[in-house]
């Protein structure tokens, strides 16, 4: 068993599709029409055929009061792999992006913690 797909669920598939590809460095993998909404995915660069990041739109009722809540108590929904944390988040804060938690070495890891513009906090980490 492996993981396929995994979702980050977003308030606008354009504005996500341009932050997750033009700011962190996804490539868009899937994009199909289903109905209002897209089936829309990113993957790598570094492993384009492995798991999916599926941008799902957070229509769903339940959606927002879970989002808020985790956003409000500083909880990542997510939390992507990076070779050296203190050097991504350079790039990325010179990109513009905000973080809500500067790097912090956390036992083994060393993580920090991102707004990702489309209402997730998103957390990057990297092992020694």
């Amino acid at each position: 068993m492996r993981i396929n797909l995994t979702s980050v669920f977003v308030d606008d598939q354009d504005k996500a599709l341009r932050f997750y590809t033009e700011v962190l460095g996804f490539q868009k993998k899937t994009e199909i029409p289903v109905g209002e909404y897209r089936w829309l995915t990113v993957v790598s660069p570094e492993a384009p055929e492995g798991t999916e990041l599926v941008l799902e739109p957070d229509s769903h009722p339940a959606v927002g009061p879970f989002k808020a809540a985790l956003a409000r108590d500083g909880i990542p929904f997510a939390s992507f792999a990076v070779a050296d944390t203190q050097t991504e988040y350079e790039r990325l804060r010179a990109l513009g992006v905000q973080f809500t938690q500067e790097p912090a070495q956390l036992g083994p890891v060393t993580t920090a913690v991102l707004d990702d513009t489309c209402g997730n906090l998103i957390q990057i980490a990297a092992r020694p």
